[in-house]
């Protein structure tokens, strides 16, 4: 053994961190994996003076991205800064210098992945990014490698553990949104801002990543359809629960006839379905292919330990390349691209809540509505009556409907004078 892999991380924060404690406590094991010495040659923080979980020699913190990207020493640089810039404008600088780059960004990946790989194709360097999409739970390796003999038909995923976790609480101990929300961030699930988690836009990039890499094609996070969770209450969960189902965010991306369409949203999941069990911070993935049929990963989805596990692995990967200097595979490579199917096509069963008012009629004028939009009803159960008020709360499932016909259907519904409040709209899984 005489050869060094050179390691530059871009962010030290709990992620940074957990990689250069692996990478120090693990080096035995590492080498023996690469049959070369991988060492960390620089470290790019703001602030060298701040405390952290894990402390590397002061000579190794450097101020300026250009000291680790214009270090010819370093073969591999790690980004863990996070956003999209500059992170992008890093990993970009990166690969134009010849250096291989591992990164758990997973907006630079939705947003910019095909770019991405087209610079790491151009440069012959490799650009790996298994921490981008559930954390320590590997799908991005068998999407690249392991199932490529396949045609993925569809993805259904748990892709966000801070929803899940909220899901999970409300559905258990029917607890209001805001309360298990205030909970998840006291415990460090959720952030101090949650918009991304709570509004699916987290579970759009990585969706968008894992449709990418499954269908072949390129599919950015604006191709996603999003609805996020916070218009859930008890009662959802409740209602769900009684007709067999629980309430999952899902994201889920399908492929037919040269049309992919991608979309994160609750879903009522049937309770004896594998996703339905996945419960608190636990992520996992369903991919449907045409030779494997239904393949599940499962496992956590985000923490530094887990996110280091998933770098580290590439990092090895990469290394174990340079070491033998031998040629480098393409990256991604993607087909031409497909047409993206609107959310308005998409053709499902629905759970609708309302809030009407009791009386005489009501229900044949909200069936007379369904009705003229070819919309089938399944069941329609009265859950509970306002005397106070002089409402009643009224839970409809219908058969297979298209999208666009629901969606014009509640508005107008929306106009009738005998309509409290729309309580919600929510697709069942087929």
């Amino acid at each position: 053994m005489d050869k060094q892999i050179g390691v530059g991380l871009l962010g030290m924060g709990v992620v940074g961190g957990a990689v250069a404690r692996v990478i120090s406590e693990k080096s035995n094991h590492i080498t023996n994996l690469t049959n070369a010495s991988v060492e960390i040659l620089g470290v790019l923080v703001r602030d060298r003076r701040k405390k952290r979980s894990f402390d590397m020699p002061c000579n190794k913190y450097v101020s300026s991205v250009d000291d680790i990207l214009d270090n010819d020493d370093i073969d591999i640089v790690v980004e863990l800064m996070g956003g999209e810039h500059p992170a992008l404008e890093c990993i970009l600088g990166a690969l134009n210098r010849g250096k291989h780059v591992v990164t758990a960004n997973k907006e630079v990946i939705s947003k910019h992945g095909p770019r991405i790989f087209d610079v790491a194709r151009e440069k012959n360097v490799r650009v790996l990014f298994e921490a981008s999409v559930a954390g320590g739970t590997p799908i991005i390796s068998p999407l690249m490698r392991d199932l490529t003999a396949n045609d993925v038909v569809s993805i259904k995923a748990i892709i966000n553990g801070t929803t899940n976790y909220i899901l999970s609480n409300m559905a258990t101990h029917k607890r209001e949104f805001s309360d298990v929300l205030e909970e998840a961030q006291v415990l460090g699930y959720a952030e101090s801002d949650p918009y991304n988690d709570i509004e699916g836009l987290d579970a759009a990039y990585k969706l968008s990543i894992l449709s990418t890499l499954a269908f072949r094609t390129p599919v950015i996070d604006s191709d996603v359809y999003r609805e996020g969770i916070s218009r859930l209450v008890p009662e959802d969960f409740q209602y769900a629960d009684e007709l067999g189902y629980s309430i999952k965010l899902l994201g889920i991306a399908t492929r037919d006839e040269g049309k992919v369409q991608a979309r994160v949203h609750p879903v009522l999941v049937p309770a004896d379905d594998s996703l339905a069990k996945v419960s608190g911070v636990l992520n996992a993935i369903e991919v449907e292919t045409d030779l494997c049929e239904k393949v599940v990963f499962q496992g956590p989805g985000a923490g530094p330990m887990p996110t280091s596990s998933a770098v580290i692995a590439d990092i090895v990967n990469i290394s174990r390349s340079v070491k033998e200097e031998s040629s480098f595979p393409d990256p991604v490579r993607l087909e031409d691209e497909v047409i993206i199917q609107p959310i308005s096509d998409l053709v499902s069963r629905y759970y609708i809540r309302l809030e009407v008012g009791d009386l005489p009629g009501v229900l044949a004028q909200i069936a007379s509505i369904l009705g003229e939009k070819a919309i089938s009803i399944s069941t329609v159960v009265q859950k509970r009556a306002d005397g106070r008020n002089g409402t009643a709360e009224l839970v409809i499932m219908t058969h297979l409907s298209k999208e666009q016909d629901v969606q014009l259907a509640i508005k107008e519904i929306e106009c009738l004078e005998s309509l409290a409040s729309i309580g919600n709209v929510i697709r069942v899984s087929n």
